[in-house]
């Protein structure tokens, strides 16, 4: 079978193993959305809501975005795949690592894909050469903020200036906020106050990452372009939302008091993990998001697996190079074990 699909989270290749590679909040998934697919399980014989309004509904609350701006799929890459089959883009821009999924979708419809490499002396920060490649025959931009598999974050500004960038250059964005719910302050970030003003863009998230989700399969996103959203609808398989995630979904959204508390300890945990990783001299880069992005030996992924840890190898994206690896912050107890791999094995490569 062609490796397509490479990400984290392969448990099922390596079972057992205590896995860094996937960023899912590792408090695991809310008791409560555990008890709503369980009780969903008796309705699993009727097909879904097609429209998903109960779920709808409730995101809209939450989200404080009108109802009809919501579209729910299979997970974001659903909606990637359903957003990009809709619109049909001839030519796309992406920075340059961001996360798998764009390209594969862009590739589906035969899309020409160009690329702004991101700067390793600059941080993998965005610059502005990125915007001013917005140009007349660029049909659609993504930009993934907090980024994946940096954790760089722009500010509202920046964004601000790609979304009146692709206004004028009759370019669609596509802006992934997946993470943005980890990082501190995040209605300072978010861009949902612009979806009335900018009818060319279309805002991603998930319940993958906050409430540990990813075998349910939920994604959403927001749009104010009621056309794109029919388009969607039209290209994208019925039912695609099952039962029992949508059931997950509205019980996902009442858990206030699980969000508060795994965030704050998922803060703690990475400020303690980072210092770890310094200490081992390991360059870490400035992640936002509930995840650390750092440099390292050339084989440190397979020497973590023998110590029974996978971590992410991050050299399949582009402009990446071995060496580049992410890991996400688990508990502590977990985030101990790894650093003790890490150190058996960075002292060895010493001793070489």
């Amino acid at each position: 079978m062609t490796k397509i699909h490479i990400h984290g989270g392969d448990v099922y290749r390596n079972p057992g193993i205590l896995d860094f590679s996937a960023n899912c909040n590792p408090y695991g998934m809310p008791k409560g959305v555990k008890e709503a697919v369980i009780q969903a399980l008796e309705k699993a014989e009727c097909y879904p809501d097609v429209s998903c309004d109960a779920l709808r509904k409730a995101l809209a609350e939450e989200e404080e975005v009108p109802e009809e701006r919501i579209i729910c799929g299979n997970g974001a890459a659903d909606l990637i795949f359903g957003l990009v089959l809709a619109r049909k883009p001839k030519k796309a821009l992406l920075p340059a690592p961001t996360f798998a999924e764009y390209e594969q979708a862009l590739s589906s419809v035969g899309c020409e894909i160009v690329y702004v490499p991101l700067s390793e002396e600059k941080g993998f920060v965005p610059q502005e050469n990125f915007i001013d490649r917005i140009t007349e025959d660029i049909d659609m931009v993504f930009f993934c903020n907090p980024n994946n598999p940096t954790g760089i974050l722009a500010d509202r500004s920046y964004v601000e200036k790609l979304l009146q960038r692709c206004k004028r250059s009759d370019a669609f964005l596509v802006l992934d906020e997946c993470f943005i719910d980890f990082i501190e302050n995040s209605e300072a970030y978010t861009m949902k106050a612009y979806l009335e003003t900018y009818t060319n863009f279309f805002l991603l998230k998930a319940f993958t990452k906050k409430y540990a989700m990813a075998g349910i399969r939920l994604g959403y996103g927001f749009c104010s372009d009621n056309q794109t959203l029919e388009n969607m609808q039209a290209v994208m398989q019925p039912w695609n939302v099952s039962v029992l995630a949508q059931e997950a979904g509205i019980a996902a959204l009442k858990e206030k008091e699980y969000v508060k508390e795994t965030l704050s300890k998922i803060k703690a945990e990475k400020e303690w993990l980072l210092e770890k990783l310094r200490k081992l001299e390991l360059f870490c880069y400035p992640s936002k998001a509930n995840y650390i992005f750092f440099k390292g030996p050339l084989h440190l992924k397979e020497n973590c697996l023998k110590q029974g840890i996978a971590i992410r190898d991050c050299s399949n994206y582009p402009n990446l190079e071995k060496g580049f690896y992410r890991i996400a912050v688990r508990k502590r107890e977990e985030n101990e074990r790894l650093t003790e791999a890490l150190e058996y094995i960075l002292n060895g490569e010493k001793r070489k």
